[in-house]
């Protein structure tokens, strides 16, 4: 599986990183987690407000910090 945070690098962004990787531990799943900074790239997903949530290409959520329970379904959905 394969997770991207896409953000510039503020405050939410860093604490959705967290949130994820804490997620992540918590599902026992094997995933690459990367950032995604760069603006153009972000715009490619087709997101303008960050932070952004990317599950195997697929955007989940933008503009907000999901809670713990909406990643471990997206990431257990995803399996």
């Amino acid at each position: 599986m394969k997770i991207e945070i896409l953000g510039t690098g503020c405050p939410k962004c860093k604490k959705l990183m967290e949130l994820v990787e804490e997620t992540v531990k918590d599902t026992d799943v094997s995933a690459e987690i990367s950032k995604v900074d760069k603006i153009s790239d972000i715009m490619n997903y087709g997101v303008m407000i960050t932070p952004a949530l990317v599950i195997d290409g697929v955007v989940k959520v933008a503009g907000r910090i999901p809670s713990k329970e909406e990643m471990k379904n997206w990431i257990e959905g995803n399996k």
